[in-house]
């Protein structure tokens, strides 16, 4: 049995499916616990993984949502200008505490999200195995590779690579305070600076919930890079769904994510563009709307705060969404086509990988208005092209791997007797 360590970001886009990947572990006779602050607790146990509290002399108990409701207020790099404060502090926590945490628990090897690269400084302070997962949009710090944050399409041109570079170069001296951070105990650890921000920096494996073919082509990765496509498997949790109201006409789901489902102007939009067409709107806001708010809506929308989200997108048609890796991918997982509407973060970046592999449409939300968006939704359901491209992602997904894949190679870069029984397919499908 090996104790794997899990070092993420304490968003739901992150914990559920690396939670998905602790169960498949777990599964295999590991034991898997989640360092987090003492706000993910109860969220962490819900999934059925162990939790061990970080942060406790530091953090003030119930700074994450107030965090998210701050975060709310602001899109596109405003967004991203006012995460990078938290994101410093989260960071300093992690140096401070999950050091001491992870001997004292006697963790074996980590599991480090991209998205928190402390965590690979502190398996490298700790001489510990570890590999680094992907669970949002793969971070490939090349110039030939348009910045996660950006809507641009893949050019691999001297132009391109340029736009691109200059693009990287301010997304370090905007990240200086976290990258202060990170050096700062690197050097009292006496490692070499750590010098480009959410870079990875594993040699055993980096794992990516993407399936290759929703990437752009990307020559030369490294032979321990690893597309498996989404992590999922059943959680503990359940959610309840009134099934019995959906009608039988074409269903569009829409969701906003965790973070992002405050902003009310989008499900306006969202809402006001399907309403008088021959279709049924679900939403799914996550508790960001009141009763109020979901009555104003225009139409007729079916509107819960969550949703069994594989098994409504499995009778869907369309997907609405921010652009949401995880969301992406479930709609994909189902051969439902996509609308995107970018909102920060990776999400401009999903957008050109929607638009790249013919599976949606993207809007940027600084063109949204009422008449695109649902000029957009009647191309995507009227034209077969998007629903042959999701189908066939789909397929892809399927031959991908998922969670049970990612294990198998997680399981072979960091346990000595993983060798011998490592599957033969694993091989061939690491591109």
């Amino acid at each position: 049995m090996t104790h794997f360590g899990i070092i993420c970001p304490p968003y739901p886009g992150h914990l559920n499916p690396l939670s998905a990947l602790g169960r498949e572990l777990q599964g295999r006779g590991h034991r898997v616990t989640v360092l987090q602050i003492s706000d993910l607790e109860s969220k962490v146990r819900s999934e059925g993984l162990e939790f061990y509290p970080i942060g406790q002399g530091i953090y003030q108990p119930g700074s994450l949502a107030a965090s998210f409701k701050q975060l709310t207020q602001f899109s596109e790099i405003e967004a991203l200008r006012y995460s990078v404060d938290f994101c410093r502090h989260i960071t300093e926590i992690i140096c401070q505490d999950a050091p001491t945490a992870i001997e004292a628990i006697a963790i074996d090897a980590l599991l480090v999200d991209q998205l928190e690269p402390v965590g690979q400084s502190v398996a490298q302070y700790l001489e510990l195995p570890f590999v680094c997962i992907s669970s949002g949009q793969v971070i490939h710090r090349r110039n030939d590779v348009p910045p996660f944050f950006t809507p641009w399409n893949y050019a691999h041109t001297w132009w391109g690579c340029w736009r691109n570079a200059v693009a990287y170069q301010i997304l370090d001296r905007s990240c200086q305070p976290i990258l202060q951070v990170i050096n700062r105990y690197r050097q009292q650890w006496k490692l070499p600076p750590y010098q480009k921000i959410y870079e990875s920096i594993a040699t055993l494996a980096h794992i990516c919930q993407q399936p290759a073919a929703f990437e752009f082509p990307i020559p030369n990765l490294p032979s321990h890079f690893h597309y498996t496509g989404p992590f999922r498997n059943a959680s503990p949790r359940s959610i309840d769904f009134p099934f019995n109201r959906l009608t039988g006409q074409p269903l569009i789901y829409a969701s906003l994510g965790s973070v992002q489902n405050t902003k009310q102007e989008i499900f306006q939009c969202i809402a006001a563009a399907c309403e008088g067409l021959d279709v049924q709107l679900v939403i799914t806001h996550g508790g960001g709307m009141s009763a109020e708010a979901v009555r104003s809506l225009p139409g007729s929308p079916l509107v819960v705060e969550y949703a069994p989200q594989l098994e409504v997108l499995a009778k869907a048609s369309l997907t609405i969404t921010h652009g949401g890796m995880n969301t992406v991918l479930d709609a994909l997982s189902c051969g439902v086509p996509l609308v995107a509407i970018p909102i920060t973060f990776e999400q401009p970046g999903t957008g050109a990988r929607i638009r790249w592999t013919g599976t949606g449409e993207a809007i940027s939300l600084s063109q949204l208005n009422v008449s695109r968006l649902r000029t957009a939704v009647r191309r995507v359901l009227a034209e077969k092209t998007y629903s042959r491209n999701a189908s066939r992602f789909q397929q892809a997904i399927q031959e991908a791997g998922g969670v049970k894949r990612a294990a198998d190679i997680i399981e072979l870069a960091v346990i000595p007797d993983s060798q011998a029984r490592a599957p033969q397919f694993l091989q061939p499908l690491s591109r």
